[in-house]
């Protein structure tokens, strides 16, 4: 069987047979992949532990007929080891996951920014430099964006006229002007749409002086964003702590 190699950051796993696991993994070159670990789940396995969720590593891989067989695994970054030990950490990192894994919907097909935001995104996450719920919400408003779902924040999606606007509504991409407001739009506070537009663009000194009601609801409004496109919400969404 043909041979490649790439570096992946590992989704999911789950079990297949006694011993070995299938891996979902997002590489920077082929995108998303299943591929077959053999053995990892015996006690004598030597690369199990390499190919557990959150970690970024370099594989060689054989191609096959439905899935590829990884065949090496080098760890490059442990973000499990760093993550495990954090709830609000661990359970953000999950929902990042779950995120690459929704976007990139087509195997074998490259993301590569998707994997370099993910890689960006679980690395900020393990440095422990800005709170998790924050590092989640830049993260999908990212993603979403290199997707094709960018959200403005500053001119009103509908006519261009520049904001600062008082509506935002999830189906129309972001906010609205007073003229151009759609039934069921939300009107969040005009410091809470400063506080998305930093999260988009990394903006950090914005995002830690904001009010925390602001932050929360621009939390709120990201997941309501994330699930409108994505047609349903995060089932790992749940398990994130919003404060």
């Amino acid at each position: 069987m043909p041979l490649y190699r790439d570096e992946a950051v590992v989704l999911r796993t789950h079990k297949l047979g006694e011993a070995d696991r299938i891996i979902t993994l997002l590489t920077r070159q082929h995108g998303r992949v299943r591929a077959v670990a053999k053995g990892v789940r015996r006690t004598t396995s030597r690369w199990g532990s390499r190919l557990e969720p959150f970690t970024h590593v370099d594989l060689q891989l054989a191609e096959g007929r439905s899935l590829d067989v990884i065949t090496q695994a080098e760890t490059l970054d442990p973000f499990n080891a760093r993550l495990g030990f954090d709830y609000d950490r661990y359970t953000a990192g999950t929902a990042m996951l779950e995120t690459a894994e929704r976007l990139v919907t087509e195997e074998k097909e490259p993301a590569v920014q998707q994997f370099l935001l993910l890689v960006g995104g679980l690395r900020a996450m393990a440095a422990g430099e800005h709170p998790a719920g924050q590092v989640l919400d830049s993260y999908l408003l990212r993603s979403l964006s290199v997707a094709g779902y960018a959200p403005s924040f500053d001119h009103c999606v509908q006519c261009g006229v520049e904001g600062p606007h008082r509506f935002f509504n999830p189906s129309a991409g972001g906010v609205l002007c007073a003229s151009d407001r759609l039934p069921g739009s939300a009107t969040p506070a005009t410091e809470t749409v400063t506080v998305l537009g930093a999260l988009l663009v990394g903006d950090w000194p914005v995002v830690h002086a904001a009010d925390p009601r602001h932050l929360r609801e621009a939390s709120n409004l990201v997941s309501a964003y994330l699930a409108w496109h994505l047609e349903r919400g995060l089932r790992s969404m749940a398990y994130v702590e919003r404060r």
